[in-house]
């Protein structure tokens, strides 16, 4: 029942010899005597069983049962159960880099199916394969824009998700690009190299946007999609996201995946996967990266990126779940949410808080007299209520999940 050790005092003594060294504590001796720890205040080792049975029973003290009202890029979303199950297919849960058209049609396909997924829904041109996140994704599309435009300044909306604004100040400080933030567009945009904005916006808001006489680049909740319409109608460049909310669970805020998608004119400039269909020798269908090579994303400064990976087991869970949806029930799921939230504002209205939005498609902020108060109550009450956006502004997210019992529920509480 003892834990199994990979090396014994023998194999360690082989190891020692031929390095050429004494001991393990030999290994560490550039390292200063004052910079190590000497005393961990570890208890004794358990055996396996021991340990399960140990972390079982801290598992217990966890509080699962909350309802949640979290929003803010991180969504409690229906997933259809077969996701799993497929997603955790050993074909699909392969090595770092499962690219080779040889041995990875199947991966090459969810991928290309996904992009051709994300271009339905946002009405651009092409996609790429996923980054790493929305915000990632926000960072590399100005990137996209400046190497496009050649011009060194981008407008960026002040109602971005902050945790976008924050990578996206990151790499445009390291790409010497000036960032302007706007609370309303300029008339005259014609100087910078794009116009940043998401819409819906971090507080919910869904924004009508004007035309710009540059590149505009939209930040969307893809969810929002099923009921507004694309960011290509209302002249959107560029078109970037997370796919959270497509089949992927909150577990400690994320995974996530990120997407960019763009008009055709600019795809060489894209970051990113890009997945293609072709047919092969015999005149079957194949497919394989296109446009770019694997190596043009390791070229250092001269790539279009620093990604070097991508989301993909991400994105076929996304894929998996717009298969499974379908146009009507991705619909139904939007529709949902956004009823629901509806109800809640009414339904909160009627108790004296003020919704601050006049239209949201299922988030929305309210304004309270003292929002700690206000969320310690709930969660007295076993409900996560939102998200504190300053002393007397909460974030509140309704999706299709939360029951009319939970809405009750908060109504209660409040």
């Amino acid at each position: 029942m003892n834990n199994f050790l990979v090396h014994d005092e023998k194999t360690k003594k082989e190891m020692l010899d031929v390095i050429g060294i004494n001991s393990i504590e030999d290994l560490f001796k550039q390292i200063p005597a004052q910079a190590r720890m000497s005393n961990l205040n570890l208890n004794d080792a358990l055996s396996e069983m021991e340990t399960q049975r140990q972390v079982r029973a801290l598992a217990k003290k966890n509080k699962t049962e909350y309802v949640s009202f979290l929003g803010g890029g991180v969504y409690n979303k229906f997933i259809p159960a077969c996701i799993s199950q497929v997603a955790q297919r050993f074909e699909f849960l392969t090595a770092y880099t499962p690219y080779q058209p040889e041995i990875s049609q199947g991966t090459l396909q969810v991928m290309y199916e996904f992009q051709t997924m994300i271009c339905e829904l946002t009405g651009m041109d092409i996609s790429n394969a996923t980054v790493y996140d929305a915000a990632t994704a926000c960072a590399e599309a100005i990137l996209m824009a400046v190497r496009i435009s050649k011009k060194s300044k981008a407008l960026v909306s002040n109602r971005l998700n902050p945790e976008y604004k924050s990578v996206v100040k990151t790499y445009a400080w390291a790409s010497d690009i000036e960032l302007e933030w706007f609370d309303e567009i300029p008339a005259n945009t014609a100087d910078y190299a794009c116009v940043l904005i998401q819409n819906p916006d971090y507080y919910g808001e869904i924004t009508e946007i004007p035309p710009v006489d540059t590149l505009l680049i939209i930040a969307t909740d893809v969810s929002s999609l099923s009921i507004l319409k694309p960011p290509a109608q209302y002249g959107a460049d560029i078109v970037v996201g997370d796919v959270q909310g497509l089949g992927i669970p909150m577990e400690f805020g994320g995974p996530h995946a990120g997407f960019i998608a763009c008009r055709e004119k600019f795809m060489r400039q894209m970051p990113g996967r890009l997945a293609g269909r072709t047919v092969d020798a015999d005149g079957n269908q194949a497919f394989c990266l296109t446009i770019q090579t694997r190596e043009q994303h390791i070229k250092r400064e001269k790539a279009t990126s620093n990604i070097c990976s991508n989301q993909a087991l991400i994105g076929l869970c996304a894929t998996l779940y717009l298969s499974l949806m379908g146009k009507k029930g991705f619909y139904q799921a939007g529709y949902l949410s956004t009823k629901k939230a509806h109800e809640l504002s009414e339904k909160l209205a009627a108790k004296g808080i003020k919704t601050l939005n006049k239209n949201f498609f299922n988030e929305f902020v309210i304004e309270v007299a003292d929002a700690d108060k206000f969320l310690s109550r709930l969660k007295e009450n076993n409900i996560l209520g939102g998200i504190k956006i300053d002393d007397t502004h909460i974030l509140v997210a309704v999706t299709e999940m939360t029951t009319d019992e939970d809405i009750e529920l908060y109504i209660a509480n409040v």
